[in-house]
């Protein structure tokens, strides 16, 4: 007996774009909900879906709105925001309200694919967090407070420490500095405090500091771990 295909609600007024999705999706098995506005948008969400593609620039019900109301009715479903490529501002504020992802438009199937993929794999360590997570030659053992990287032993300070637990307890989602700098300060407001610790926790773990393979910078508003193996 198979298991039941995963629902993904399409909420996009481009009818192109919906197509695209349908297509593309159904092929990797997931059944499609479609809204082409926020109204029916909300309707659909009677039908429990596991994940939902928000486009934010709706006819009828402002984007960050429609985020705000769906993320009041129900917390958990992850939310994946497409975007316009200038508009940074819009995509913190849709993170910030809750939004686990963004994708730029035109955006890649296969980059979609990753981040959907990704976003249900963190629902899923929300729910029953794994002791240990590895990603690449990283293992981080958030019982015992190890990191090692391949067979080295890592000494973190702990504010570097507490950095990274956040990063591994959302691995592949993007945190913006306002939700990072409030996760690790309470008060602080300067994100400069947030890049001397990621400067310093790269330093540690990244084999080239520079050019990093684990914490990757996302310009403009935030940072993202490399999602777990």
């Amino acid at each position: 007996m198979s298991a039941a295909p995963i629902k993904v609600l399409v909420i996009d007024d481009e009818p192109p774009i919906r197509k695209l999705l349908r297509m593309g999706l159904s092929t990797q098995g997931y059944e499609i909900l479609e809204a082409p506005n926020g109204r029916t948008a909300l309707e659909k969400l009677a039908e429990e879906p596991a994940l939902i593609i928000l486009d934010l620039g709706l006819p009828d019900i402002q984007g960050h709105d429609l985020l705000r109301t769906i993320r009041a009715r129900n917390e958990g479903v992850p939310i994946v925001v497409l975007s316009s490529r200038g508009d940074e501002a819009g995509k913190v504020q849709a993170l910030d309200l809750g939004a686990d992802d963004y994708l730029t438009k035109p955006f890649g199937m296969d980059e979609l694919l990753a981040r959907l993929r990704a976003a249900l794999r963190h629902q899923l360590q929300v729910k029953g967090e794994r002791p240990v997570f590895r990603t690449g030659d990283l293992s981080v053992d958030l019982v015992r407070r190890i990191v090692k990287v391949g067979e080295r032993d890592v000494k973190l300070s702990p504010k570097e420490y507490d950095l990274l637990r956040v990063l591994v307890q959302h691995a592949g989602k993007v945190l913006t500095h306002r939700f990072l700098l409030k996760e690790l300060w309470d008060e602080l407001t300067d994100a400069q405090y947030l890049r001397v610790y990621v400067r310093q926790l790269r330093q540690k773990i990244e084999a080239d500091p520079e050019r990093p393979q684990y914490v990757l910078t996302e310009t403009g508003i935030g940072y993202r771990l490399k999602a777990g193996d």
